[in-house]
């Protein structure tokens, strides 16, 4: 049948449509007035530009294809992130703090969960060229505003650090391809196979992997991890850098999973994770890349989140305004003044089409313009 759509690809009607829009244009507006300035990526760009960085992950989420043109493969954009990198590594080249946002549909070529969209509407924000927590700081402050105008405000915003896994995953020395493992393993919190895999890794790094997947909840997590992992430089300082944090939002639901490492091919530091409304699943993600612009010739410090833009819109209650207005097609000055006003209100007036009698209320209309004594007035849409 030719009006059916590939698997998690959807259309948006236009209720929804309108919800998503609204939402976009209110997002966006946020974040023009934190100083961040909207960009606006090419869906396709040469693969080895989109994954850069990035880990097999978005590799593996990138659908490719034949350029026609230079014969080179090309990608659909699985994640936004790398392109706004490129864009303050190579283009902006801005010395000082670059403050930039974006809104698009990505690709990806299976869902993230059995319900997800393969075609989520990515909204994000990036903070380039400060390397301090004041950068991580204000991105989280800025999802929280995000969730807030969204109607969907965080319950739960789950810190973590890279940069602990990497100290313990280089000290147990496996091979890349165990370390990858390994990491399944501890953001699943497999415990049985994570066991088996760490058998042979020698203490105390074996005990610190294996105490990682229950590093989770309230701020006493950072006190049991400092007695539990390793005393080492880095994993100290992570753990002061996570500590920091937590005093400077307290006022914002901040919690801890030390195991929740998403991205660590791609993360650098801090990391965390928004929920919210009814969702078992992470409404946003974010955290520090710092190494990410090395593949576009300038590396620059980076912390920043993205999030489904549909994902937040279904959530969004109904704004119920009101319908149309109809407006007779032949009409004298006195009318198309009265429809200009109208619409300079903000009013949506729709102009009436010969034979459509009886169904404009499915298009939309509630009311309509009528003359009385001379005059255009609104009044409820009769006969319909």
């Amino acid at each position: 049948m030719r009006w059916v759509l590939p698997d998690h690809i959807q259309d948006a009607l236009p209720a929804e449509a309108d919800k998503i829009e609204r939402l976009r244009r209110r997002l966006l507006d946020a974040f023009r007035s934190h100083g961040y300035q909207l960009v606006v990526p090419p869906l396709l760009e040469y693969l080895d530009s989109l994954t850069t960085g990035a880990g097999q992950d978005l590799k593996l989420r990138t659908f490719k294809l034949v350029d026609q043109l230079s014969g080179r493969t090309m990608g659909v954009r699985a994640d936004m992130t790398p392109q706004v990198a490129r864009i303050d590594a190579h283009l902006l080249n801005r010395r000082g703090v670059s403050r930039l946002c974006y809104c698009g549909s990505v690709l990806h070529t299976l869902p993230s969960t059995l319900t997800a969209t393969r075609e989520p509407l990515q909204l994000g924000a990036e903070l380039y060229g400060h390397a301090g927590l004041e950068a991580d700081i204000e991105i989280i402050r800025l999802l929280a505003e995000v969730m807030r105008l969204a109607e969907v405000p965080a319950s739960r915003i789950d810190l973590g650090h890279v940069g602990l896994f990497r100290v313990l995953a280089a000290r147990a020395g496996l091979v890349p391809g165990r370390e990858e493992e390994l990491f399944d393993l501890l953001q699943a919190k497999a415990l049985p196979d994570l066991h088996e895999l760490v058998a042979g890794v020698a203490e105390p790094v074996r005990s610190a992997l294996l105490a990682l997947p229950g590093l989770y909840g309230g701020a006493e997590v950072l006190d049991k991890a400092r007695v539990c992992l390793p005393d080492d430089a880095e994993i100290r300082a992570a753990l002061d850098d996570l500590s920091r944090l937590a005093a400077a939002l307290g006022d914002l639901p901040i919690s801890f999973d030390l195991a929740d490492l998403r991205g660590y091919h791609y993360h650098s530091g801090v990391v965390f994770a928004a929920y919210g409304g009814s969702s078992p699943a992470a409404l946003a993600l974010g955290g520090r890349y710092d190494r990410v612009g090395e593949a576009f010739g300038r590396g620059r410090p980076a912390t920043g989140f993205s999030l489904d833009l549909r994902e937040l819109a279904v959530r969004l209650a109904d704004p119920g305004q009101p319908g149309a207005i109809l407006a007779p097609a032949d009409g004298d000055a006195g009318l198309e003044a009265a429809i200009a006003q109208l619409r300079n209100r903000g009013e949506v007036v729709m102009i009436e089409l010969p034979g459509h009698d009886g169904s404009w209320n499915e298009a939309g209309c509630d009311r309509q313009l009528i003359r009385r004594e001379g005059r255009w007035t609104v009044e409820s849409l009769q006969g319909e």
